[in-house]
């Protein structure tokens, strides 16, 4: 299995080793482990490990007053600048191997394809600079660099994102 296997079945089951929606910070815990960032604010936690952030709220249906996970994304534009062992969770690298720092959103799409999903352009979440793109029968959203100069301010960088690479691969 690749890193590109990981981020199609992220798109197409919303689940990260058999984790996803609804579960407790101690199953995410047990599944990528304990290296971590919380970050709690406003009755929230927002748990980051690097490529996976992860976000809690205590009002999830059927588990009032119990944290639960109510969105996650696998943040692939951190790799670029960040290569450091602990970006990606252990667990991930063992299960599926080096994680690139881009991923070119057509080698995405194919993977997704072959697993017998559809792609859309969800056009009310589009931008100037970032495209978004909704997964059949999933909850997941893929952004996607479509301007890698936003702003103007001079010629994309040659070692920076790309237009067509992965942002990230979001679940809500």
């Amino acid at each position: 299995m690749s890193a590109l296997d990981f981020y199609a079945h992220v798109a197409v089951c919303g689940e990260v080793l058999g984790v996803g929606l609804g579960a407790d910070p101690e199953a995410w815990k047990a599944a990528l482990g304990a290296t971590c960032l919380d970050v709690p604010g406003g009755g929230l936690l927002r748990r980051d490990y690097g490529l996976m952030e992860i976000n809690f709220s205590p009002d999830q249906p059927g588990r009032q007053g119990q944290m639960s996970c109510f969105g996650f994304g696998v943040k692939i534009q951190r790799l670029l600048y960040d290569q450091s062992p602990s970006t990606v969770p252990s667990p991930l690298s063992r299960e599926y191997g080096e994680f690139a720092p881009r991923v070119p959103f057509k080698e995405l799409q194919t993977a997704i394809l072959a697993l017998g999903h559809t792609i859309e352009l969800d056009k009310h979440n589009t931008s100037s600079d970032m495209d978004c793109y909704r997964v059949s029968a999933s909850a997941a959203r893929i952004h996607v660099v479509a301007d890698p100069d936003p702003y103007g301010s001079g010629a994309p960088d040659p070692d920076g994102h790309q237009r067509g690479d992965v942002w990230s691969v979001d679940v809500w």
